[in-house]
């Protein structure tokens, strides 16, 4: 059994807390910390059996009973929480991304250098149900030599202005697991990337200096070129599909929807639309890559994304945004790191 404390007690951390007491069976939570605690909180935490709560994160590092930390706090806050658990022995979950400023996600790959401890980041698509399924078929030669690979991500409603304009941009807090998911499919990193972007859902996101809608493309490592859509507004829901397209055939995965069931009648033929959004559409996944960390705790294996998989999507991001501010293809390598 390994001991766990979160860092964080916002959306995402909530999500860990309810995923880890419900379905990991060889996890259990000493601690949630959040410098925001509330009562209400509290009550919550306590009804799904975590017994200790704290403002500082720092009674998590230094208890020696706690074998591993997930940090679910805000993202200027990963890296240098990152380094602290690290110092303290502790094995790292770290929610994506672990920094906007690759000096900073340097210094968390070297402090690793020849450490025992396992550090794994949350891109937590990639341990979902039907993306995990293409990828399978990719590995067993089904489609054979990867040709095309077709990602499509829209948010059911965009981010507030304000959130915007903190986030890093839409290339580094949503597109950026779908830089992750095009690496997963591929088997390989990107060589260049191209970006047509608009602001065409919110003015005020334009505003802030970010984009809502984008068409990248994207040269991979073996030869592949894979695209990404992304919109911050779907009006019909959660829009989450990939596709692999090979020399052999094709892999592609459809929305999860609530049920299957398709209704026809004199007016039409119709059917459920996506869910909602990602808590509804990604809850098992969150489950299965702490699982997974978990487990590679353990057995003392690797986890399926180290840090170098947190660093690759970053990189990926930067150039994304020179591309639209220099209205060109940029190679990955033009990317100081």
């Amino acid at each position: 059994m390994v001991t766990v404390g979160i860092i964080g007690a916002g959306r995402i951390g909530k999500v860990h807390t309810e995923s880890i007491c419900n379905y990991v069976r060889n996890a259990k939570i000493k601690m949630v910390a959040d410098p925001f605690m509330s009562e209400e909180t509290e009550k919550w935490l306590k009804g799904m059996g975590v017994a200790n709560t704290s403002k500082d994160y720092h009674e998590i590092l230094n208890d020696p009973e706690i074998d591993a930390v997930l940090i679910c706090s805000s993202t200027n806050t990963h890296s240098n929480i990152s380094l602290e658990a690290i110092a303290a022995g502790k094995h790292v979950f770290c929610e994506k991304p672990i920094d906007h400023d690759l000096a900073k996600i340097k210094e968390v790959v070297k402090a690793l250098e020849g450490s025992s401890i396992k550090y794994q980041v949350g891109f937590n698509r990639r341990f979902d149900h039907n993306f995990a399924a293409v990828k399978k078929a990719v590995v067993d030669g089904k489609i054979g030599e990867t040709h095309i690979i077709k990602v499509t991500s829209r948010d059911p409603e965009p981010p507030s202005a304000e959130y915007a304009a903190v986030s890093g941009g839409m290339f580094l807090d949503m597109t950026i697991h779908d830089f992750d998911m095009v690496r997963f499919l591929a088997g390989c990193d990107a060589e260049e990337i191209y970006v047509q972007s608009a602001v065409l859902v919110d003015p005020a996101i334009g505003e802030a200096g970010d984009v809502d809608t984008a068409v990248i493309t994207i040269k991979m490592e073996n030869g592949a070129i894979a695209v990404i859509d992304n919109s911050r507004r779907a009006a019909y829901g959660y829009d989450q599909r990939a596709e692999v397209f090979g020399s052999k055939g094709m892999a592609a995965t459809s929305n999860d929807t609530a049920s299957s069931v398709v209704l026809s009648t004199q007016d039409g033929v119709t059917g459920e639309k996506p869910l909602y959004f990602f808590l509804e559409r990604y809850m098992q996944s969150f489950a299965t890559e702490v699982g997974c960390f978990i487990d590679a705790i353990e057995n003392d294996t690797d986890t399926p994304l180290g840090v170098v998989d947190g660093l690759k999507p970053v990189l990926m991001g930067i150039a994304a945004k020179k591309s639209v501010e220099e209205h060109r293809p940029v190679k990955l390598s033009e990317i100081q790191y």
